[in-house]
């Protein structure tokens, strides 16, 4: 019963995560700690081997710092950095790269999905106005965490945390 309620854990905050940057446009560091700190709760009680849990957290710390090198230059903010390196904590290193790739190809679809209906509102705002159009900003800030969760939980189906479940239930 604890290893359902543990492997609901990890997809339910990255939920969070997701709809709460989609309302506030901010990732609290509580949820991200929250995150990490379930992460070697939901270890330990699994009974992760130390050799997998040192692999896990070396995930989260070379995309910790991948992601603040990307906060730094402006690219991304600082809590969808955080999110990424607890999220690639929770995945780990054989889940690494489908979760960078799927949140990119997300990430990609949401701000051409963004683009789109800031393109509509700014034309239904301002017809007729090209002169105040054309000095509107036309860049817009997504809500990165949405793609974050995205790529997260669809590597997650491929985790050491559903490979184990799947071997328990069938051994």
């Amino acid at each position: 019963m604890i290893e359902i309620l543990i492997f609901a854990l990890f997809p339910i905050l990255m939920i969070a995560a997701g709809v709460g940057d989609w309302l506030t446009m901010k990732i609290s560091n509580r949820l991200n700690g929250l995150i990490a700190v379930s992460f070697f709760g939901a270890a330990f009680l699994v009974g992760m081997p130390l050799d997998q849990i040192a692999w896990h957290v070396a995930a989260g710390v070379a995309v910790l710092i991948v992601g603040f090198g990307l906060f730094a230059a402006g690219c991304i903010g600082g809590g969808d950095a955080k999110l990424l390196a607890v999220a690639a904590m929770w995945l780990g290193m054989g889940q690494l790269v489908e979760f960078l790739v799927v949140m990119s190809i997300a990430g990609g679809l949401l701000a051409i999905a963004m683009k789109f209906w800031w393109w509509i509102r700014l034309e239904m705002d301002l017809r007729g106005f090209d002169r105040i159009k054309a000095t509107v900003k036309s860049s817009i800030d997504l809500p990165y965490g949405i793609a974050i969760a995205v790529g997260a939980l669809f590597a997650f189906r491929h985790s050491w945390w559903l490979e184990t479940a799947n071997l328990q239930l069938l051994g």
